[in-house]
């Protein structure tokens, strides 16, 4: 896992897949909930994403999707007023490694799970992702 920090949408622009955390939640409509961080800014990059989103979130539940368009969803909390849940991270840090594996990405951009506006220390979430994410996975954080 390397580690860096900065804008991840520098990488998106370079046509690197870039990760953005989500949750379970639907609207009404069954829209994904985008409420805050890498997700909003991808909803509003994206105007399709959050319906995609839901719609897998309908059919298959909380997981790791590739949405196209080089995002792919990371669950960190069941719902999008809960907190990030650890046990959540893991599992989903294994599911991007397979992704990763079965899609031959060379590189992916992941920002740090949980530890924006989820609260989480990034020295807590380091650890569960350390086995998952090689050389491939860049985490950024904050400047």
């Amino acid at each position: 896992m390397l580690e860096t920090l900065g804008d991840i949408w520098a990488y998106a622009d370079r046509g690197v897949p870039v990760v953005i955390t989500s949750n379970g939640s639907l609207t009404r409509d069954g829209r994904a909930v985008f409420g805050r961080g890498v997700a909003r800014e991808a909803a509003l990059r994206h105007p399709g994403l959050a319906l995609k989103l839901g719609r897998r979130l309908a059919e298959q539940g909380s997981h790791v999707f590739d949405l196209g368009c080089g995002i792919i969803s990371f669950p960190v909390e069941e719902t999008a007023w809960s907190l990030p849940d650890l046990r959540i991270i893991s599992r989903s840090a294994q599911e991007l490694h397979e992704l990763t594996d079965l899609s031959g990405w060379p590189r992916i951009v992941v920002p740090r799970p949980g530890c924006g506006g989820g609260g989480l220390a990034w020295l807590d979430v380091r650890p569960l992702l350390e086995p998952w994410f090689d050389d491939r996975f860049i985490v950024i954080g904050q400047p």
